[in-house]
């Protein structure tokens, strides 16, 4: 029980020092659970040095990519970002297996009146199983969704940098 306690209780503290706002780290927690069908994790931020950032197209700040561990088990990433949309920007996650492999993307907050469809997880299932060796682009392999096209455009060009990204921090052995 106190062991269960003290597990806990490094969980959250290590949460609360991530510095991302409450809402969106519930979001981010709720979905590791779910995709990864665990109680229990520990982040870990990937430093990433400004030398590299300023080679690769995604933004890699000091918290936006986590390793995810489960009792010691190494079980994938979790990227968070923001992307643009019409007038403002959007909260995004992207999970990946151990193997840089999407397994899940979400959008995490949508702060527009139009365009919110992207959120859909029938939409967002087209960035499952790409790779960092895969290329997506609107209107050839990811669908576009009437009345959202920013965002779908935006959210496909995120994702495509987050792949680029991928491959560049593998091949410099940073992932």
């Amino acid at each position: 029980m106190k062991f269960k306690f003290i597990l806990i209780l490094l969980i959250v503290l290590m949460t609360m020092s991530f510095g991302l706002p409450k809402n969106i780290q519930k979001k981010v927690d709720k979905e590791i659970r779910e995709t990864f069908n665990i109680e229990t994790f520990s982040f870990t931020s990937v430093p990433i040095s400004s030398e590299i950032t300023k080679d690769v197209p995604s933004k890699f700040e000091d918290n936006n990519l986590f390793k995810i561990v489960d009792n010691y088990s190494f079980l994938g990433y979790a990227y968070i970002a923001k992307a643009p949309s019409k007038t403002a920007q959007f909260d995004y996650l992207v999970l990946l297996d151990t193997d840089l492999i999407i397994v899940k993307t979400k959008v995490l907050m949508y702060r527009e009146e139009y365009g919110g469809e992207i959120g859909s997880k029938r939409w967002l299932k087209q960035f499952i199983g790409k790779t960092k060796n895969d290329y997506v682009k609107y209107n050839d392999n990811i669908i576009a969704i009437s009345g959202a096209t920013i965002s779908v455009r935006s959210m496909t060009n995120a994702i495509n940098n987050v792949l680029q990204s991928l491959k560049i921090l593998h091949a410099k052995k940073v992932l």
